[in-house]
């Protein structure tokens, strides 16, 4: 029985786990909350901090193999682990590029894949030299996450919200349509894909709001869209998960605006809509097992279950019964147990053959389904 370790313990890890029960694995997670997500669910909890070195070093040195389920992670350490030999899942030469927004940006270029015009910045009074680059998307090189380290700056009163560190200054795209394509390339080099799903964005949290899969796209569209996340995929010379966001502007473009190395957000859906879930087959890939298959068994919505503005403190969640009684709903709470505005609590997946009908169910269910304090 192997011996893997998942740094990070919040709601991917608990996913991950979920599925390894399905696996000959022991599992070890290491994190610096002990009532994190995923904390119940593996056999060997170590509280510690994951960018910390000396921790994540002596974490992983016993064990076959290692991945995340956070990119934020010390990256020497599990360099230094990887040249003793233990298996990290990605590689850590495709998490240096991954983890910093300017070397990811740098990467797309140096290889052909086609990605937003950008500038890179040292400080905020660099921006005053690109004035007429704008409107753009300053994007902080290092530490941004879900939503934060993003600014969006539309003229030169916006400048104060730039960032005073290194960052990327990204063109604006005239976005048609957001898609997210998850890669799986196994420890053989073999890959597989799964069908891209459409993302629509909260305007207010910058989160995902719901999605859609798989996307309605054009042949000609999704041909390109698919052709382009397999090219960027290889190029990283890892195996793992990944999970490409995309671009489609009005005149029918693909570009990359990000990589995930991970299991990711716009993959949850694949745990009821398709017939190997994004976690089942990281642990595939982990395993050395055949890839699973990334087939639809039906179209999905997902939508993410957010803290309610102005409660914070022990979570509550109103309108779950209502919820838990609707067809074809699927209720993922990740045992979080304090809510805060804006805080990812859970997810609802809805399957079905009607979109108009999965659209109209996820719609009811944001509505009926509030995170609130006792």
């Amino acid at each position: 029985m192997l011996r893997i370790g998942i740094l990070g313990g919040g709601q991917l890890g608990r996913m991950l786990l979920q599925a390894a029960a399905n696996y000959p694995v022991e599992t070890f997670v290491l994190e610096n909350d002990e009532h994190c997500p995923a904390a119940h669910l593996c056999h060997h909890f170590t509280k510690g901090d994951i960018t910390d070195f000396e921790t994540v070093y002596n974490f992983g040195k016993g064990l076959d193999a290692l991945t995340i389920e956070i990119e934020r992670v010390n990256v020497e350490a599990l360099e230094k682990l990887e040249a003793e030999g233990v298996k990290v899942f990605p590689k850590p030469s495709a998490l240096r590029i991954i983890n910093n927004k300017i070397e990811q940006k740098k990467f797309y270029q140096q290889h052909h894949i086609p990605t937003a015009e950008f500038i890179i910045t040292h400080n905020k009074s660099d921006l005053k030299t690109h004035l007429s680059f704008l409107p753009a998307a300053h994007k902080l090189g290092i530490g941004g996450y879900d939503g934060r380290g993003v600014e969006l700056l539309r003229n030169e009163a916006d400048l104060e919200k730039g960032f005073d560190e290194p960052s990327v200054l990204e063109k604006l795209v005239n976005i048609q349509t957001e898609i997210a394509v998850i890669v799986a390339v196994a420890q053989n080099g073999e890959t597989t894909m799964y069908p891209p799903a459409e993302m629509v964005f909260d305007p207010h949290l910058n989160l995902l709001d719901y999605q859609i899969s798989p996307a309605q796209l054009s042949e000609k569209t999704l041909w390109k869209t698919e052709a382009i996340a397999m090219e960027l995929v290889r190029k990283f010379n890892s195996p793992g998960l990944f999970a490409v966001e995309l671009f489609v502007d009005k005149n029918g473009n693909v570009l990359v605006n990000e990589t995930a190395p991970r299991v990711h957000n716009s993959g949850h859906h694949s745990i009821e809509g398709n017939y190997s879930s994004q976690f089942d087959m990281l642990w595939r890939i982990m395993l050395g097992y055949p890839l699973g298959c990334t087939d639809a068994v039906l179209p999905a919505v997902i939508l993410n279950i957010i803290g309610e503005k102005g409660y914070s403190g022990p979570a509550y969640y109103e309108g779950l019964e209502d919820v838990l009684k609707m067809e074809h709903v699927f209720v993922h709470l990740y045992g979080k147990a304090q809510t805060k505005p804006g805080r990812k609590m859970g997810h609802a997946t809805v399957i079905g053959k009607d979109r108009s009908e999965l659209t109209y169910k996820a719609n009811r269910i944001k509505h009926l389904l509030k995170v609130k304090t006792i």
